[in-house]
This record gives structure tokens, C-alpha cells and sequence, in this order.
């Protein structure tokens, strides 16, 4: 039987640690070469778009594809989990919440393994859906953060954010960029974090722009970066122009773009000194959703949540 999991049942069945550590072994099943992917699609509708994305993990036992409708007034999500051992959909998954967390909870694991030690603060540019577990995802990876820093321009919705996730008022993007930890989770298309604005041994982790055509970081971040790693390079190629212009105006190269499995793994140590500047760019990848997705039903299944179709 397939088991439905509606937008309520996956926020009681997960918490931010629990989308941590799905993540986090979902970056060392990757190390082992026990995923594939399909990068994303994106298909033209009328007044909006359709993307898909698939992974299979086969050490896991589960495959997947998560599948969106876009559109100006919203977004429909759904992740269908199949077994990876018979011909079997084994659950439907609505996912807007748990494609939040899985993004939230990527840079938590780039946090985890690349911010400095002794990281105390974290700064937020963009307050937007995808900013408050981005939050949650980081404080239950840092559980010694002291302090959070959030700006946005719209002030509405920079106050309710605050309020939301415990978080104090910069006046300026600068405010957020002075942090240990500096997430970007906009929609801006140009530059919202100049490198200039950095403070030695910070960690970037810019998670909003994945079209090809929008930045969140101009290129002195890039210059100032000792390391530089993304999610998975093929997709990073054609998503990341935070990466992509770099590249092409000769500030960076493809060879010096790591992806974070090989850090979670320990092929890679990352950061190699306190004052080492660290970008992880993460565009988002079907592997993290079919992993949430799969903790998800492990415990829909123990708690007897759900429904069978």
C-alpha cells in the first residue's frame, strides 16, 4: 500500500535535527557512490512552470522524484518515494515544508562541517519561506550559537521574521554579513553579499539563486574564498551563476569547486585555518528530498500517521 503524507503530517514528524542527520547521511551515501541523480527540469506552462528532479539511493533501499508546480500566486509540491528494490510507489509525500527543511538543512550540515570553531553568530539575508529553517536547520547543527542577525528590505516581514525565529534586526545587509555563519536565501537577481563585507574565517552558504541567470554573492566573495564547494557539480554548472560568471570572467575555475560530500566524507578537510573565508553553494538536489522523504515515512510508520491510498 502507498501511505499519503499531507503537509501537516510531515511538519509533526520531523524536526530540524531529524533533517540534519537525514541530510548528513545522505552526503555520506553520496561519498560511497550510493546515489544518482537527474538534475533538475523546468517545462514552460502557461502562467508558470513544472519542474522535476529524481535521485535513487540505493544504499538507503528508496528512489524518487520530486515534482513542482510554479506558479505567481504559489506552489504545489509532491514527492513520490519508490522502493528501489521491487516495482513499488511507496509513498506520496506533499512537500513544500520538507523542501524547506532539506534546505535549511544542507547549509546546517555545511555549517556543521565548515564554520570555524567557536562559531557563535549567524546572519540571514532574505526573510522569505525558506529562511526560517534555514535558522532552525543551522541551530540544531550549532547548538552553541549565542546570536542571530536577519535583514531584509521589506520591513513587515523582516520584523515578523525576527519575532518568528528569535533573530535581531540589522539595519543593513552589512548587519547579517559581519556574522560567523552567513546565509543568503533570496530571490534577488543581483548580488546581495559583497565580499567586502566578510569577516575573516566567515562561512557563506548561499542557498537561494539556482536559475542560471541570479546571483546572491559578487565576485570578491569568491576571490576572498580559501574554499569554495557546492552541492553536486553537474547541476552547479548549469544552476550556480554564482559560480558559473565567476568561472567565465576568470576568477575562479571549475577545479576549485569542491562539492560537500568530499568534506562530510573527510576526503577533504575544507577549511584549513580559522581566518579561511568558505562558500558552500547549494542549488538543491532530489537526493535530499528522497532522504527527508524517507525519514519521514520511517517515522509516519512507527506513529501510525498517514493515510493509505
Amino acid at each position: 500500500m502507498t501511505l499519503f503524507l499531507s503537509e501537516g503530517d510531515v511538519r509533526a514528524l520531523l524536526s530540524p535535527n531529524d533533517a540534519v542527520q537525514a541530510v548528513e547521511g545522505c552526503f555520506q551515501r553520496m561519498a560511497a557512490g550510493a546515489v544518482h541523480h537527474a538534475p533538475r527540469r523546468r517545462l514552460e506552462l502557461e502562467e508558470g512552470r513544472l519542474a522535476d528532479m529524481a535521485a535513487s539511493d540505493l544504499q538507503l533501499g528508496y528512489a524518487g522524484v520530486k515534482t513542482y508546480a510554479a506558479f505567481r500566486e504559489g506552489t504545489a509540491f509532491v514527492v513520490a518515494l519508490f522502493s528501489a528494490e521491487r516495482p513499488e510507489l511507496v509513498a506520496l509525500l506533499e512537500a513544500d515544508w520538507l523542501g524547506r527543511l532539506r534546505t535549511g538543512a544542507a547549509s546546517a550540515v555545511a555549517a556543521k562541517h565548515l564554520a570555524r570553531d567557536g562559531a557563535a553568530t549567524l546572519g540571514v539575508i532574505g526573510c522569505g519561506t525558506q529562511a526560517e529553517t534555514q535558522v532552525r536547520c543551522i541551530r540544531a547543527a550549532l547548538p552553541a550559537l549565542e546570536r542571530v542577525v536577519a535583514y531584509c528590505r521589506t520591513e513587515r516581514h523582516l520584523q515578523e521574521f525576527c519575532e518568528n525565529v528569535g533573530a535581531e534586526q540589522g539595519d543593513s545587509h552589512r548587519d547579517a554579513a559581519a556574522q560567523d555563519v552567513v546565509v543568503t536565501i533570496t530571490t534577488s537577481r543581483d548580488p546581495v553579499l559583497r565580499g567586502e563585507w566578510l569577516q575573516p574565517g566567515a562561512l557563506v552558504c548561499a542557498a537561494g539563486a539556482n536559475n542560471g541567470a541570479s546571483r546572491e554573492l559578487d565576485n570578491v566573495v569568491l576571490e576572498r574564498a580559501s574554499f569554495v564547494c557546492c552541492d553536486w557539480l553537474p547541476q552547479a554548472r548549469t544552476e550556480s551563476a554564482d559560480l558559473i560568471e565567476p568561472v567565465e570572467t576568470g576568477v575562479l575555475d571549475w577545479l576549485e569547486v569542491h562539492e560537500l560530500r568530499e568534506v562530510v566524507s573527510g576526503e577533504l578537510p575544507g577549511r584549513q585555518s580559522a581566518d579561511d573565508i568558505v562558500v558552500f553553494k547549494s542549488n538543491g538536489i532530489a537526493a535530499w528530498d528522497v532522504a527527508i522523504a524517507a525519514a519521514a515515512l520511517e517515522r509516519a510508520r512507527e506513529r501510525g500517521v498517514g493515510k493509505e491510498l
